[in-house]
Parts: C-alpha cells; structure tokens; sequence
C-alpha cells in the first residue's frame, strides 16, 4: 500500500518540478502558455509579419489557428494572410525557393513548424533575444545561441542593435553579455521587445504542438479521477481485510 501511494504523489508532481533539476544551459525562460489566448493571436500576427517572408509552417493551415485562437475566417484574410491566391484551408507557406534562400542567404530558411518542439522554447526565446552587431558577418550580425548565423536580424527595426561586450577566457576574447546603446535603440523599448519575443516564441510553440493545452486539460482531468479512484479504492480495501487485521 505504501508503495501505490508513493506511485500516487509521483503521477501528481508537475513535470517541470522533476526536469528543473537537470540542466537547463544558460537560455532565457520563454514561460510559454498554450492558454493565454492573446499572447497566441499577437504571435501570430509577428510570425507572419516578420516570419514568412523566408520561412514557413507548411503543416499548420489558416482555419485552424482560427478555430483554436478564435480567430473568424474573416480575420483570417484580413490579418494574416496577404496572398490573393491564399485560402483559410490553405496551410501556411510563402513564395520563396529553397534555391533562392541558399544563393541570398548561404542556407534555406528552415520550416518552422517542429521548430520549437525540436529545438525547445527557450532556445528559441533566446536566439531572438541574442543578435548583436558583427562587422564580419555577410549581414552585419551574429548571434549568441547560433555563432554565424546566417539570417538577418529581421526584428531590427524594433530592438536596435545591440553591441557584444568582449572579456578575456583563456587567452581569447568572447563576447560575455551585450549592451544597446540608446544611439542603436529600436521603436520598442527592451521590456517591449522580450513581450513582442515571448508572444512570438508562444505561437511556435502552439504551432509546433497545437493539442498541447487540451492534452494538459485533459491530463489534469485524469489525474483528479485517479485520485478519486484511489480514495474509492482504499477505503473498499479496508472494508474487505478489516475482519483479517
């Protein structure tokens, strides 16, 4: 008996008080939320307003970011989507060739519908939260989480961009943070942009898993018919042995 209830409080501890122990790197918290409804609708607007340009999500459609989201079809045409040829059930791709992306940019654009699953949410937060200035590179930037990336900083225009700040490690110097002068600074300010980032990050990461939130609801659900299960059983277990003990 000790040991299904000790089977009974594990089933119940939230996932990530057990991953928090393991290693984490040193990426920033995205705190995705598959409820937070707005947050996703914002998202979606970013993504396809700084995203698709180069990248896609070819197995997520139109319709059903709107039957999740609550987002009408109308809306649909009116916000997100900006092709003529484009319907509702059409999933979300762009005009650019894999052939045109490896000869403007050195390598295609990655789809990004697994993105976020594949490669984790904060990482994802990060890397958007990471480009600074790099006279060498072919763009005139780099990134912290992708050295020699090869994508342009595409949300320069909100953040600014920021300078690497250099400090000596064994003999080399590597960029150890990054500062944004104000003569660099974006329209957004630095608590604006991680908001405008999270949001985008968010809709990655519904994109990449969009049964996540009714796959918690319904997680929970069972979790609480367990426990009401196991207290059913545990007091029909002692109606049975309690004329043996």
């Amino acid at each position: 008996m000790r040991r299904l209830i000790l089977c009974m409080m594990l089933a119940i501890v939230p996932a990530g008080a057990i991953n928090a122990a393991g290693p984490s790197g040193s990426y920033m918290s995205a705190d995705v939320d598959p409820f937070d409804t707005e947050s996703l609708q914002r998202g979606a607007r970013h993504f396809v307003n700084y995203c698709m340009a180069c990248h896609e999500a070819h197995m997520m459609r139109y319709n059903r970011i709107g039957r999740d989201l609550g987002i009408s079809d109308e809306m649909l045409q009116e916000y997100l989507i900006f092709t003529p040829d484009t319907e509702v059930h059409d999933t979300m791709r762009n005009a650019m060739s894999s052939e045109d992306a490896e000869d403007w940019f050195g390598a295609a654009a990655p789809d990004l519908t697994l993105y976020a699953r594949a490669q984790g949410a904060d990482r994802l937060y990060t890397f958007l939260n990471s480009f600074y200035r790099d006279d060498n590179q072919p763009w005139g930037v780099n990134n912290l989480v992708v050295s020699g990336v090869s994508m342009p900083h595409v949300l320069q225009s909100l953040q600014g961009l920021p300078e690497p700040v250099y400090e000596e490690r064994n003999g080399s110097m590597v960029v150890a943070g990054l500062e944004l002068p104000s003569s660099a600074a974006g329209i957004l300010s630095a608590a604006e942009y991680r908001a405008m980032t999270r949001d985008l990050t968010n809709f990655l990461d519904y994109v990449a898993e969009p049964v996540k939130a009714e796959r918690q609801r319904l997680g929970f659900r069972v979790i609480i018919f367990l426990l009401i299960f196991f207290g059913v059983a545990y007091l029909l277990k002692r109606e049975y042995w309690k004329d043996v003990h």
